[in-house]
């Protein structure tokens, strides 16, 4: 409709230039008319009754194409009204199919994002689905580290950590523990003391943790070799620094 439309313009266009041109000749033959005219009045003053006629017959010509060109511009114009009508028939159409269209297309538009937005809130989609995955595998992997975490919390709560980064053996830990009790029964006994409770209790204890303590002759044996090893070192090192 609208290459219709266009070549409906394009006839009204030539219409009106062949029009025109008519008129234009029109025009001119009415000026030759009057020239005439003017020759035949002319010759009639002259006595020229001869040149008269011969200007009138012209004059007639004349005339007469003009009637020609009266009839043509009009049949011109007649089909140049045809024309704009129809074109202005045409443009209505296409302008009210336009209109259609757009409304169409406004209501397919509608119903497409409606009909995704159900598909979203019923998780039938499959970039839903894709969602959905995703969400599932970080709560799987938030629920991994969240595990991870408390693990690492209990490990270093129970001194794990502690262990594996120190660089003491079974023997150190055993010594240190020792002086740690040394240390708690000697803060021990000065509590007894300060609190007035005698101090045969405390000689008692000391008696029996050396009768103890003399009653294990192997721990006695390591303790003396450690001191042993303890003095070998000191007097490397000594020598090292002379």
């Amino acid at each position: 409709m609208r290459d219709e439309l266009q070549d409906v313009k394009q006839g009204i266009a030539d219409l009106t230039t062949q029009k025109k041109r008519l008129e234009i000749q029109k025009r001119r033959l009415e000026e030759n008319v009057e020239k005439h005219n003017e020759q035949a009045r002319e010759a009639v003053d002259a006595g020229r009754d001869d040149l008269a006629r011969r200007a009138l017959e012209k004059k007639k010509q004349k005339m007469t194409q003009i009637e020609d060109l009266e009839t043509q511009v009009a049949d011109l114009q007649d089909t140049q009204d045809r024309l704009v009508e129809k074109k202005d028939e045409l443009q209505e159409r296409i302008e009210r199919f336009r209109t259609e269209k757009e409304t169409m297309k406004a209501r397919y538009e509608a119903a497409e994002a409606s009909a995704r937005v159900s598909e979203a809130m019923s998780g039938v989609g499959d970039e839903m689905d894709e969602t959905a995955r995703t969400i599932e595998r970080a709560r799987e992997r938030t629920d991994e580290m969240e595990a991870r975490a408390e693990a690492m919390d209990e490990l270093q709560s129970t001194g794990a950590f502690d262990d594996a980064l120190s660089d003491e053996d079974d023997l150190d830990r055993e010594l240190r523990e020792l002086r740690s009790d040394s240390e708690v029964e000697a803060e021990l006994e000065t509590l007894k003391t300060e609190a007035g409770r005698g101090s045969a209790e405390s000689d008692e204890a000391t008696t029996a943790e050396s009768a103890e303590e003399s009653a294990d002759p192997e721990l006695e044996a390591e303790l003396a070799d450690l001191k042993e090893e303890e003095s070998e070192t000191d007097s490397e090192t000594d020598d090292r620094a002379d």
